[in-house]
């Protein structure tokens, strides 16, 4: 999506719907924005935004993307990646620690606080590793890291195995009140797999990823979630079983938490049928049970937010070939779009229950407070126009990454606008 972006000091957002899911709220109405806060009325002056028939609401949250800098900055950059973002609708993103370095330290949250200032498309919010240099071994720094603005924990892209080292993990983030976001996978078990182990990936003879490593890491930390009493978060769950195990951990009362990836809504298994190495995802594409069952996790609060997994890789990777390829696809920029083949097209859901798995939800989890539409609060918009068909073009992308499976895709909702404080960015 091509993205234009200008600072106004008085805005008028004209004829949009509010939709504020947190405050119940649902009305048409003008909203003004004045010196970067919503204003009663504004001047004539002001830059107008006609926003008849579309949705105005909270700025979207995707608290699980890849912004790959530092050290991978061939595949993204904080300020390519936060363009992505305001491209699909975001104004906070949180991202993930496996860089080079790792986020484990204040130096490298510094860095990505800096990068994401100087770049001013969307917030950002860095998710800090659990062990030093993700190696599951020893414990980072949580107080250092939480002062340096660190959002939560994780070693995404790999799981914490040991035991000891993730309860130790647990009871530290139980002091300092952090919640603890959780890469579910047994590698023991995962070994060797590139998609999901069934009856696909027989038939086309690629490696199965047993489904096991994924819902054995959880049954595991839903239990020291039990004894200790810390916040847990099962980031990009997959499967049908680890969602029942989910939503009888939320049952007993359980501080448990979940989120659904977009790809895992909209596709199984049977994408992989081609060997496309932009269907190699991480957890991989499931059959059309488990699909059912994350789409049933929304309508059931069981899962609580949508995610992209953004994931943005260089297109030779890529070109490697099923087997050799990295997993991931880029996803900012096609989450509402997805979101809304999901769960609406499907008559599951209406659009402000999408709104809620992209606000309320991660905002919930994140225990961030975003500003309410109202007067005397700082603009954090976005527009969203939910009758615009579109397709999926590659060269319109923000993003560095072009890898995904959803190219030539017709889409209809698009997010037209953001807006933090003066910050406008366009989405055309």
């Amino acid at each position: 999506m091509a993205l234009e972006t200008a600072r106004h000091n008085a805005v008028l957002i004209r004829g949009a719907r509010i939709v504020d899911p947190a405050a119940g709220r649902s009305e048409s109405a003008d909203v003004a924005i004045v010196d970067g806060l919503i204003a009663r009325a504004a001047p004539t002056s002001a830059y107008v935004i006609e926003a008849d028939g579309m949705i105005l609401c909270p700025g979207l949250v995707d608290m699980h993307v890849h912004l790959r800098e530092p050290g991978h900055e061939t595949k993204e950059t904080i300020a390519t990646g936060t363009a992505a973002a305001a491209a699909g609708g975001f104004t906070f993103v949180a991202c993930m620690p496996n860089t080079t370095p790792v986020l484990d330290n204040p130096d490298t949250l510094k860095l990505v606080h800096d990068r994401s200032r100087e770049a001013d498309r969307c917030g950002v919010g860095p998710v800090a590793a659990i062990t030093v240099n993700r190696e599951g071994r020893e414990l980072t720094d949580f107080a250092a890291l939480l002062e340096a603005g660190a959002v939560a924990f994780s070693d995404d892209g790999s799981g914490v195995e040991d035991d000891e080292v993730m309860r130790a993990a647990f009871q530290r983030a139980k002091t300092h009140d952090a919640l603890l976001i959780q890469h579910c996978e047994y590698k023991s078990i995962s070994a060797g797999g590139v998609m999901h182990l069934g009856d696909v990936s027989r038939r086309i003879g690629l490696p199965g990823l047993d489904p096991r490593s994924e819902e054995a890491m959880i049954e595991r930390d839903i239990a020291l979630c039990r004894e200790t009493g810390g916040r847990y978060h099962v980031a990009h769950i997959s499967t049908a079983k680890a969602i029942h195990m989910v939503r009888e951990a939320k049952a007993e009362g359980l501080p448990v938490t979940a989120e659904v990836c977009t790809h895992h809504l909209v596709l199984t298994d049977e994408a992989c049928g081609d060997a496309d190495p932009n269907t190699k995802m991480h957890p991989p594409l499931r059959p059309m049970g488990d699909v059912d069952a994350c789409r049933a996790g929304l309508l059931d609060a069981t899962i609580d937010c949508i995610v992209t997994d953004h994931a943005p890789h260089r297109a030779e990777e890529k070109a490697a070939g099923f087997l050799a390829a990295p997993p991931g696809i880029v996803g900012l920029e096609t989450a509402v779009g997805l979101a809304a083949r999901a769960m609406i097209e499907t008559g599951l859901a209406d659009w402000p229950a999408v709104i809620r798995w992209f606000t309320a939800g991660p905002n919930r989890v994140l225990g961030r407070t975003p500003p309410p539409i109202e007067p005397g609060s700082p603009a954090d918009l976005t527009i969203i126009d939910t009758s615009r068909r579109w397709t999926v073009t590659p060269g319109t992308m923000s993003s560095k990454g072009r890898n995904t499976p959803f190219i030539g895709w017709e889409l209809i909702g698009r997010p037209s606008c953001t807006v933090r404080r003066h910050q406008i960015a366009l989405c055309r």
